[in-house]
């Protein structure tokens, strides 16, 4: 009997996943082991690398036992922009992870301030310390001289295999990527005081990367991609204009944009969204930095028992009442980039209840979506006629309808709460076979639930007329 089931990691900020997945009968098994970022003064925010990869093993390995049955195969997906310090000698950490959201490498990016034109030009992302290139740049100024400085898919699949690789999505998160030819910019490390490093072989998502032992019998790696990409292939985007939304630790809006590649004028991530064979194939992407951070917010300060407790406090209320709440706890991204801005809620009342909190918290978020959408229609030059989204806060019914509501477009929720895991399960299905065919690695479903706008599009515009006054309030700017 020929095995075709593969084991699909997705090491994620807040935990790792782990499915095996047969193409004809589905999910076989899962695994779940949690990791706790910390964090400290000055936007810090670390993980212990040793953690990830228990959870990475743990996870996997649970995933088989349930499953009952052998793989052919593991994919890994991965955070993208976090990074830490390793000896390449032995796979030793030399430093802790430091977290996508570590905004400790602001002060290198000021000091790049004059040079942020031309490296977004070369790289296609905007001069943020969200990506991985300023947190690289900070490690080897604050930290360690020694060893070599990486993402942390770079150490997860060296541990792993031996093998010294990043796939071309991941890469192209770095800000050290040429966006156009797909290969480590000089010019860009060079600009990072990161010359003479070493830095990975970048290569397809899908391909012989190594072998492991890990997870039992000895198995190869044949799938690679970035968490969010690794969605948008499995939600299917697979045209230009395809767009989905990750509701996850922050919301992540991708558009498939095609080939060749193109830079946004509207202040959006230009980046690869997976390469095979050879080919990049790109997409334009765009954060909300805190979403279900800012739902944890809430239940620390004991407005919410949990994010499953969404939906009841907010069916409390009709509606938000005066209250804006802009969720930018670890300030804004794609389109503004303002890292010195924080969240804010406004207009409230003696008669302001958890309700209202809740609901506006959801529409914020909503909006900062819309804000994102709108951006790419703009770069696009068509506006987008549905929304594919994933995540666990999509399981909020009011969520979703605010979101629908506020985009005037249908929502549809993934059939699986695992896209990303699904999605690097699809290239590594990909390098198992040698094949290319993307559609035919994918394994579709209709939508778990479809969600139409319930207001009118006059409606829907006074209420984000209202986000924006309060963004412009909070940034200082005009609406």
């Amino acid at each position: 009997m020929t095995v075709d089931n593969v084991l699909a990691i997705d090491q994620g900020t807040s935990g790792t996943k782990a499915l095996v997945v047969c193409p004809e009968r589905g999910l076989l098994g899962a695994g779940y082991a949690a990791v706790t970022p910390s964090y400290g003064p000055g936007g810090s925010v670390e993980q212990d690398p040793a953690q990830l990869l228990d959870s990475v093993l743990t996870a996997g390995r649970q995933a088989l036992v349930e499953a009952g049955e052998p793989v052919a195969a593991i994919g890994l997906a991965n955070q993208g922009e976090t990074v830490l310090a390793w000896d390449r000698a032995d796979g030793t950490p030399l430093t802790p992870a430091i977290g996508w959201q570590d905004r400790r490498a602001e002060g290198i990016c000021q000091e790049l301030a004059e040079h942020a034109a031309r490296l977004t030009g070369v790289t296609g992302l905007p001069l943020d310390p969200y990506f991985a290139a300023p947190k690289l740049a900070w490690l080897r100024r604050h930290r360690t001289r020694a060893g070599v400085v990486t993402t942390t898919d770079a150490w997860l699949v060296h541990q792993l295999t031996g093998a010294f690789v990043t796939d071309a999505s991941t890469a192209s998160r770095t800000m050290l990527l040429d966006l156009d030819t797909a290969t480590w910019s000089a010019e860009a490390i060079s600009r990072f005081g990161l010359d003479g490093e070493q830095l990975p072989e970048v290569v397809d998502g899908a391909g012989q990367f190594g072998w492991t032992t890990a997870f039992g019998a000895e198995l190869p790696l044949t799938g690679l991609l970035v968490d969010q990409q690794a969605a948008l292939l499995a939600e299917a985007c697979l045209d230009p204009g395809d767009t989905k939304c990750t509701y996850g630790t922050g919301a992540f809006v991708l558009a498939n944009a095609g080939s060749p590649a193109r830079r946004s004028g509207s202040g959006l991530v230009a980046c690869i969204a997976w390469q095979l064979a050879g080919q990049p194939v790109y997409c334009l992407d765009g954060q909300v930095y805190t979403v279900g951070s800012a739902v944890r917010w809430l239940v620390e300060l004991g407005v919410l028992s949990g994010a499953d407790d969404l939906d009841r406090l907010a069916a409390t209320v009709p509606d938000a009442g005066s209250v804006s709440f802009v969720p930018a706890f670890a300030g804004l991204a794609a389109p503004s980039w303002r890292g010195d801005v924080r969240a804010a809620i406004t207009g409230l009342g003696l008669d302001t209840g958890p309700g209202q909190l809740v609901r506006a918290l959801c529409e914020g978020i909503a909006a900062q979506v819309v804000e994102l959408t709108d951006a790419m229609a703009a770069d696009l030059g068509r506006p987008i006629g549905r929304l594919r989204v994933d995540g666990g806060l999509t399981r909020s019914r009011i969520l979703m309808q605010t979101q629908a509501d506020l985009l005037q477009c249908p929502v549809e929720v993934y059939a699986s709460p695992d896209a990303t895991a699904l999605g690097v399960a699809a290239v590594a299905r990909l390098g198992l076979s040698g094949g290319d065919d993307l559609a035919a690695a994918l394994s579709p479903a209709p939508p778990a639930a479809v969600y139409e706008p319930a207001i009118s599009a006059d409606a829907a515009a006074s209420r984000l007329a209202g986000h924006r006054d309060a963004l412009a309030q909070l940034t200082g700017q005009r609406s």
